[in-house]
């Protein structure tokens, strides 16, 4: 409570503070309890399931619905245009519209817009990307953005 100078020291409520109260350390305070964490130390048995759930769904046998989610195409859009802006190559032609308009600065700036170039891309379906659906059950289905009807 008092130090060497026989001063307290107090903190911003008048209270003193520091060896007043005993620093109590268990001897394995570092060390985990594995009876909390549920894991055995020693031999550990990894028991697979030889009939696991996640098998792919072929392309014949598909229950979802052929029509990309609004939820699917702003991810799409999104991790496209994060491509795009780290110089990933585009897949479409670059083209800046007419040059006759009167704004052609918006055209021009539209044009290298990487959330519009990949909008673009993603309605003339040539983004490399494959859509994995997870089901219910733990399966799953694979989807070209080609075989998607987009909306």
């Amino acid at each position: 409570m008092d130090d060497e100078f026989g001063e307290t020291y107090m903190d911003e409520f008048g209270e003193a503070f520091g060896e007043d109260e005993e620093d109590i350390f268990d001897e394995d305070f570092d060390e985990v309890n594995d009876v909390d964490l549920g894991v055995k130390r020693g031999d550990v048995d990894i028991i697979t399931d030889p009939n696991d759930p996640r098998v792919h769904v072929s392309s014949s046998n598909r229950i979802t619905s052929p029509y990309l989610t609004k939820y699917e195409k702003a991810r799409i859009i999104g991790t496209r245009a994060l491509q795009i802006s780290l110089n990933a190559p585009i897949t479409i032609p670059f083209d800046f519209g007419e040059q006759d308009t009167i704004d052609s600065a918006s055209m021009v700036d539209a044009a290298i817009d990487p959330l519009v170039i990949a909008e673009k891309e993603l309605y003339q379906k040539t983004i490399p990307f494959t859509i994995r659906r997870y089901l219910p059950n733990g399966s799953y289905e694979d989807w070209k953005i080609q075989e998607l009807i987009i909306d």
